[in-house]
């Protein structure tokens, strides 16, 4: 089984994160795979990120993070922010067709999209401090920009989870259907990009880009930050408590 799968559909690349055993998350050789194919969108008119099965992404794969070790987490971040930058440098309007839970870092990838659409069942919501890890890419700086620096701390620090509909009402999303609709809802909004210039489109996606270029500083500092704290207690007993599906017992703050 890949773990992305491609295909053509009229004028639309459509990449599905293909690890529905572990919720599609993601690790950094599925990164590379969807940079690839996110440089090499030029001769299509949109490209849709959907899941396979009840997620769409929970965002970096945790196992990793029970027994980190430098090399690895350091490829997993930088594979990460890769594949955000991908999706905001793509000449092509990147559109999530959320079809379950996006958390974590897959809630991050819907901040980093273009567009979202949203099936009603799909649940959103940061994972971070819950499970040893900060949202630095997208949740901490973008996503204030989108719904509001209040509701952006709100789901950061939190860690709560939000239906469709109340993603729609923070502006996480343009639109909610029908589970059953999701994937015609969403071929339905990329046939509207073709009767759209795709010279224009892109300098429109590019001139639009401004708020994320601006925090792209903020991305690298929060990741410097994270590698810091490879290994640390709450590292550890974040991603086992994950893992082994418990609440994590933090240590004490100093």
């Amino acid at each position: 089984m890949t773990d992305v799968a491609f295909e053509d559909v009229d004028s639309t690349l459509w990449i599905r994160l293909n690890r529905p055993e572990r919720m599609n998350a993601f690790d950094a050789d599925m990164c590379a795979k969807i940079v690839d194919a996110l440089h090499n969108a030029a001769g299509y008119r949109s490209v849709v990120i959907t899941g396979t099965g009840r997620s769409f992404c929970a965002g970096g794969s945790l196992g990793q993070l029970s027994e980190p070790t430098v090399k690895q987490m350091r490829g997993l971040y930088r594979a990460s922010l890769q594949m955000f930058d991908a999706i905001r440098t793509c000449p092509r309007p990147v559109v999530a067709a959320v079809n379950g839970a996006a958390a974590g870092g897959g809630n991050e990838l819907v901040v980093a999209c273009d567009l979202a659409v949203a099936a009603r069942s799909a649940t959103f919501g940061q994972t971070g401090p819950r499970v040893g890890s900060s949202p630095v890419s997208g949740a901490t700086n973008v996503m204030g920009v989108q719904i509001g620096e209040k509701r952006a701390k709100e789901l950061a620090l939190l860690c709560r989870r939000y239906s469709a509909d109340d993603a729609y009402e923070m502006g996480l999303v343009n639109e909610v259907v029908d589970d059953d609709a999701l994937t015609e809802s969403v071929r339905a909004l990329c046939k509207e990009f073709e009767l759209l210039s795709p010279r224009y489109l892109e300098i429109t996606k590019t001139s639009s880009n401004i708020w994320w270029n601006s925090a792209r500083d903020s991305f690298t500092n929060g990741l410097g930050m994270l590698i810091q704290a490879i290994g640390s207690e709450d590292m550890i007993e974040g991603a086992q408590a994950f893992l082994e599906k418990r609440t994590p017992q933090f240590p004490p703050a100093e």
